[in-house]
């Protein structure tokens, strides 16, 4: 109520009282949250078609469409000493490459390359690298059979080394004889190598090269770098039985 009090003629109108204010707040428990949030998902869209963006589709690229739609090239130089069997294996080169590839391929005479070029008929966008390392292969000195394996396998690689890049200090007498205990007497351990950890050697001067799968190259190159450091083929023989044997029981587990 009003309480009216009067001063000099003057009206003083105090406020009226006012309830004290409930401080007291509504709260909404979890557990009302969860079913408030449940009902929002439960509600149905029936007549509406709702499309989800979260995983959007799109298609490959083919080859003529990378790079603007420009044709891929590549070339490779062939040394002197490949000549010839170029010539004598070219059909053999060119037809995988033209016919299951897809690719076009042409001898160059006054640069001595060979050069590969995608076409429009190109399904493979790796096409052109697997041709690449096929042609880089044969080049190296490989048989043309074993070469082909990078066309229709997929983990298999190429690795060049020199043996002056594994013991630098090797000239004359002591890099012929470095050589020769990587070959072996009449080729005995370099074949070792070869069947041991499944790959293919070939050996052009200081420069070696190893054709396989990536964990067998790194066997081989284990096995040929103690072999040049000075280890006895026997010890290395060991070694490799050891590991291979190790593969079997784990291909056969």
């Amino acid at each position: 109520d009003s309480i009216n009090a009067e001063y000099g003629g003057l009206v003083v109108v105090s406020p009226p009282s006012e309830k004290p204010f409930d401080t007291r707040e509504t709260h909404i428990t979890r557990k009302h949250k969860m079913d408030i949030k449940i009902n929002q998902e439960d509600l149905t869209t029936d007549g509406m078609d709702v499309e989800d963006d979260s995983n959007p589709t799109f298609t490959p690229l083919k080859p003529g469409e990378l790079n603007g739609g420009a044709m891929q090239t590549s070339s490779i130089r062939i040394p002197n000493n490949r000549l010839t069997p170029l010539k004598e294996n070219w059909m053999d080169i060119y037809t995988p490459i033209v016919q299951h590839m897809k690719l076009q391929i042409r001898f160059n005479t006054n640069t001595r390359c060979i050069e590969l070029r995608t076409s429009e008929a190109t399904n493979d966008v790796g096409a052109l690298q697997k041709a690449v390392d096929f042609v880089r292969a044969f080049s190296l000195g490989f048989q043309l059979q074993d070469a082909i394996a990078l066309l229709r396998l997929e983990d298999i690689y190429i690795e060049t080394f020199s043996i002056e890049d594994v013991k630098a200090t090797l000239q004359g007498d002591h890099l012929s004889r470095a050589i020769g205990r990587i070959t072996g007497k009449d080729g005995k351990t370099k074949f070792t190598i070869e069947n041991t950890t499944k790959t293919r050697l070939v050996i052009a001067g200081k420069k070696i090269s190893i054709l396989g799968s990536f964990k067998n190259i790194q066997i081989a190159r284990d096995a040929i770098c103690s072999l040049i450091l000075g280890a006895p083929p026997g010890k290395v023989y060991a070694k490799l039985k050891t590991i291979s044997s190790k593969l079997l029981s784990l291909i056969h587990i």
